[in-house]
């Protein structure tokens, strides 16, 4: 291994792919791209990716946004605006701004990096970290920089190590017994094992890095093929494992974890049903997710907030919460609350009762309802009285009803009551 006199991360940059709708979300991303969803009591999505950047050492960070991308910009604006160029600093966002053509927005990933090649290369960075802004992770950059180096590849992904049956939905990396990946295959049906461990397989985390000059030279080649879908997975990828060296970087190498966490943790909340069960798993006695641990803080825009407020200590009045979040500016008044999590700005009113409810920032729940298993968009009114969580097919006619049992409220459907 060769000797280094500083992290390899201080001369690379981050560019956060965040354009994606997410529309396995639902009524969830109407407003919103999926990286700027709320998540965890105080985050958005999004801060996992930066975060883990800023942790890593990187202090350069584009994130490419397309998708109704307002409210992710204006979070970045807030909550990232701390970047010095004094410090060899910055922080791009970089909308689809027609800046190629006139009548082109990014028509995929590798396209959204193609189209801000000049500000990418007015930086001078040596390594690019490619990254997608819509997963729930802690990870150490510099580890994957390293063995990027140390390997002597053109391009290093990011794998997670999965049952090999479970992996039919994603990128699968076909790897010999040096983790060098001799074949790339999109969703396949029989996916190729592990050697030495054929139950299970590589599926790709969509984290790719490359030196900068290779990447910016394949990317220029890229778009003069008229026959390219403009993407990493599809394009990208498959043709440096076919003409190169594409080596894969094994999660577990890299997955940060406190003295708290028992196995890597890495999730795509792109379901309902998957989004409400990270945000709930975060309320158990030992969560799988340690978001307490201030050696690898999720960064994010800190509102200026009062405290967290409980008032009533009557019977069925009474303002509680039981293996629950709640965050700062909600007042819980005479309602309680068991395995919840409830983000800023939540009014839980007198006899109301939660229980498995995932309630985004500045919600009014009224009087007497009975929520169970739901997910509660930001500004709705919860009219008083109002029951989900007890009957299926009611519940089905009224709301947003997943698979698994989940209710979606938001205001329109909230508008739609007869009551």
């Amino acid at each position: 291994m060769q000797k280094r006199n500083q992290p390899l991360a201080r001369d690379a940059m981050a560019y956060v792919l965040a354009g994606g709708r997410g529309s396995r979300l639902k009524e969830l991303t109407d407003r919103r791209a999926k990286p700027a969803v709320h998540f965890g009591g105080k985050a958005r999505i999004i801060d996992f990716a930066l975060s883990n950047a800023l942790n890593s050492g990187i202090r350069r960070i584009g994130v490419a946004t397309q998708y109704k991308a307002h409210s992710l910009i204006r979070h970045m604006q807030r909550g990232w605006n701390f970047f010095r160029p004094e410090r060899n600093e910055s922080f791009d966002i970089l909308p689809a701004s027609q800046r190629v053509s006139e009548t082109q927005w990014y028509e995929g990933t590798a396209d959204a990096v193609y189209q801000n090649i000049d500000i990418i290369e007015d930086y001078g960075v040596e390594y690019m970290v490619i990254l997608a802004g819509d997963h729930i992770y802690k990870m150490d950059y510099e580890l994957m920089l390293q063995q990027h180096v140390d390997s002597g590849a053109q391009v290093t992904i990011g794998c997670l190590e999965v049952p090999r049956m479970e992996a039919t939905g994603f990128g699968v990396m076909h790897v010999d017994e040096k983790d060098q990946i001799i074949d790339f295959v999109e969703k396949p049906a029989d996916p190729p094992g592990i050697p030495g461990n054929p139950d299970m397989a590589l599926a790709s985390m969509g984290i790719y890095v490359f030196h900068t000059k290779f990447l910016m030279d394949l990317l220029r080649r890229d778009a003069a093929d008229p026959t390219s879908s403009r993407d990493f997975g599809k394009d990208i990828i498959p043709y440096i494992v076919q003409h190169g060296k594409a080596v894969a970087h094994r999660f577990t190498a890299s997955c940060v974890r406190s003295d708290f966490e028992r196995e890597a943790y890495w999730r795509d909340v792109g379901t309902i049903d998957a989004y409400w069960q990270a945000n709930i798993d975060l309320t158990d006695v030992t969560p799988e997710l340690d978001i307490y641990d201030g050696s690898w803080p999720i960064w994010t825009f800190a509102e200026i907030k009062p405290p967290a407020k409980f008032v009533h200590d009557d019977e069925n009045r009474r303002g509680s919460a039981i293996s629950s979040l709640v965050s700062g500016d909600c007042i819980i008044s005479g309602s309680s609350l068991t395995r919840s999590l409830l983000f800023t700005g939540v009014r839980a009113n007198s006899y109301s009762r939660l229980e498995g409810a995932v309630v985004l920032p500045n919600v009014m729940i009224g009087r007497h309802a009975q929520l169970k298993n739901v997910v509660i968009d930001s500004r709705v009114v919860i009219p008083e009285g109002l029951i989900v969580g007890e009957d299926p097919e009611l519940d089905a006619k009224r709301f947003r009803r997943s698979e698994g049992g989940i209710c979606l409220i938001t205001q329109p459907m909230i508008d739609k009551l007869e009551l």
